[in-house]
């Protein structure tokens, strides 16, 4: 399936970091960084920031290296071919030993997007307010906490019933008339 609209493709933002061998000498690092700058400046990219990190120690070994001479690339471009042929040149350069491109701006896209549907929810959300106070129980109402003693309130509700039994008075009406003991 063709895309008609290509050329129209939005700005997208890239980070550019590649390891030289630790024994490239630095005339030969600045002459590939600035073969890349080329490049970029001859597809209509722009690159943002370059910075040489210097030797520094690799977590693993790399085409029998323990070390390697970083440099950081960040570049702005709006055609994706940029970044094949960047890469192709540094997958030939010899004194390249890794390589890494990665796509910055759908990270902040979906940032933005979560960010977004935080604010949306939060509107749709009422705003709660400090909690007011519960009304006071008043004459007429039922107190929600039941009684020390377990039992209906009245006159001899905190003692057990005479006899052991069930008493008509604390008995439900299914219970009446029938006695355990």
């Amino acid at each position: 399936m063709p895309v008609a609209n290509r050329g129209n493709m939005e700005e997208r933002l890239y980070d550019l970091i590649f390891i030289c061998m630790p024994a490239t000498p630095e005339e030969e690092i600045s002459k590939l960084i600035g073969v890349l700058e080329q490049a970029v400046n001859d597809r209509g990219g722009k690159i943002e920031k370059t910075e040489k990190w210097g030797t520094r120690k690799m977590a693993y070994r790399v085409s029998k290296q323990r070390e390697g001479y970083y440099v950081y690339m960040a570049l702005r471009s709006a055609q994706g071919e940029l970044i094949k042929e960047l890469e192709r040149r540094l997958r030939v350069s010899d004194p390249v030993i890794k390589y890494m491109t990665v796509r910055l701006d759908e990270e902040i896209k979906r940032q933005q997007k979560l960010v977004g549907r935080r604010d949306r929810r939060a509107k749709r959300r009422p705003r709660k307010t400090a909690a007011a106070p519960s009304p006071m129980p008043g004459p007429g109402t039922v107190p929600s906490a039941a009684p020390a003693g377990g039992g209906a309130a009245g006159p001899g509700a905190g003692a057990p019933p005479a006899g052991g039994g069930a008493s008509p008075a604390n008995s439900s009406p299914g219970e009446q008339g029938t006695s355990t003991s």
